[in-house]
């Protein structure tokens, strides 16, 4: 698996995408119920891709070929789809951003270690080296180039939650880079991008709104509708849901979900970028070490 200039273009956009969704969510805590703006981002997300995805639905034996292949579609949209972005929202609730980015920083560990517990891949030591370059850099961003305010954290449930939802990503990644045999051609129907998300977001939008009719159940929360609440959906439908996974899934197959993992840690750099942008804030230095250190990461993980 090779890492070229477009496949990590494809690899880059998804941090970016999902850095604005963080900010997204984070902004709709107290407007929208974190599970509720779960399953309105996927039921939007799937009325989006129907009409690229239709035909994976439109006839009788397309429809019978999904129910054969029930099993890995349950786990991708469960782990993709569900998991990891009701768990995230849940967690934006309660964590704080610095200590939300430190545990996301810990994927690439996650996708080395699965990657070895599930299918026997061994990390190469400069998959290690990577590792360490690239948590560095998100340590300087996150700290503002004073290491001493990590000293200051303080664990709260939210860290919890986040820290599951980078374990199901990570399992996400690798089942989407290991597939089952009815999931691998020539076995696998002859989908095309949107059909595959289409299917797995159906499957996984079941969850989502089983999670969301819970929440209410449990805590009762109105959504605060708004012009701003309207634009921020369309925002995670499009941008983070069918833009950002079209290029992740891309970039998995292409270049593994090893290497794909690091370029996750380029999310705090852009959200870094984003508030410049958003708040007017004057770029550091520590801004520009924090992403040569990612970078690096990138190039020594994948450098063959």
């Amino acid at each position: 698996m090779a890492l070229t200039p477009r496949v990590a273009a494809l690899l880059c956009l998804p941090p970016l995408l999902w850095a604005g969704n963080a900010v997204v969510g984070r902004l709709l805590v107290g407007q929208v119920p974190s599970q509720s703006l779960n399953a309105l981002r996927w039921g939007l997300a799937a009325l989006l891709l129907l009409p690229a995805g239709w035909r994976a639905l439109a006839t009788p034996g397309a429809r019978a070929a999904l129910w054969q292949r029930r099993g890995p579609l349950l786990r991708l949209g469960l782990l993709g789809v569900t998991a990891y972005n009701a768990l995230q929202y849940l967690a934006l609730t309660t964590t704080t951003p610095l200590n939300a980015t430190l545990i996301a920083a810990s994927g690439p560990v996650w996708m080395l270690l699965l990657g070895f517990l599930l299918h026997g891949e061994r990390p190469l030591r400069r998959e290690w080296l990577g590792c360490v370059l690239s948590l560095a850099g998100v340590l300087v961003v996150v700290s503002r180039g004073d290491l001493h305010q990590l000293l200051r954290v303080h664990l709260v449930r939210g860290d919890a939650l986040m820290l599951l939802a980078v374990v199901c990503w990570s399992l996400y990644s690798w089942t989407l880079a290991r597939p089952a045999a009815s999931m691998r051609a020539p076995q696998r129907p002859d989908w095309n991008w949107a059909e595959f998300l289409l299917v797995q977001v159906l499957f996984g939008g079941f969850f989502a709104a089983l999670a969301a009719q819970a929440e209410q159940w449990i805590a009762p929360q109105p959504i605060v509708w708004s012009t701003g609440v309207v634009a921020a959906l369309l925002y995670v439908a499009i941008g983070p849901s069918i833009l950002a996974y079209w290029c992740w899934g891309i970039g998995v197959a292409r270049a593994g979900p090893a290497v794909a993992g690091f370029f996750n840690n380029l999310t705090p750099l852009f959200a870094a970028a984003l508030s410049v942008l958003m708040l007017g804030e004057v770029p550091q230095a520590h801004h520009g070490l924090a992403f040569a250190l990612v970078l690096a990461g990138i190039a020594v993980s994948s450098k063959r």
